[in-house]
């Protein structure tokens, strides 16, 4: 390895969500750093080796595709409860972003795992996906809002009855970073039995 343990203590720490609207309009992050990123995904622990994750890459028209389906799926679903601006920003947010990578879980069922290891196990995948956006200084984020728990849009996404769709990672150049993190100590969080 050459990271020294500092050069990952800050590696970790440094990690931010870059929102959509701090990207850099137009500008595409190499399909490189996007295959990086998917590759480090599949490296995350999984309960009996099943690595539950599914991917969908949506880039250039596969963004608009994302976008039409994800605003209509909400008008269809959401009847009297439809609002335009909710409709508008489903139009609109995925064509921020230079890649919109949807988080799907394949269900294990073989192995008799529970489903919430899965569904852990996808979460470790997308920590690793954003340690990469970090490493390589590109932004990223994880959103569950748009069609993220329709049951109806699971198909879309090459999913089944049984998966689930955890969400979508979008991905850009940044162009307003985000404010430094802060967390709270230690010893608020953590109880040491000795």
């Amino acid at each position: 390895m050459q990271l020294s343990p500092n050069q990952f203590n800050e590696l970790i720490r440094n990690r931010r969500s870059v929102f959509p609207k701090q990207f850099s309009a137009g500008k595409i992050v190499p399909r490189a750093i996007i295959e990086q990123m998917l590759i480090n995904a599949t490296w995350a622990p999984s309960h009996g080796q099943t690595e539950p994750w599914h991917f969908n890459v949506f880039s250039g028209d596969g963004l608009k595709k994302l976008a039409n389906f994800q605003a209509e799926m909400y008008r269809q679903q959401s009847g009297e409860n439809f609002v335009q601006t909710n409709y508008q920003k489903l139009l609109e947010t995925p064509l921020l972003a230079s890649h919109v990578i949807s988080i799907g879980m394949k269900r294990t069922t073989a192995k008799r795992i529970p489903e919430i290891e899965d569904i852990e196990a996808v979460a470790c995948a997308v920590q690793n996906m954003y340690l990469t956006t970090t490493a390589y200084g590109v932004g990223g984020y994880w959103t569950t809002g748009g069609t993220t728990y329709m049951e109806g849009a699971k198909s879309f996404f090459g999913l089944g009855e049984q998966d689930k769709l955890l969400g979508f990672f979008y991905i850009g150049e940044i162009e307003v970073p985000s404010a430094t993190g802060k967390r709270v100590a230690i010893n608020e969080k953590v109880t040491w039995i000795d």
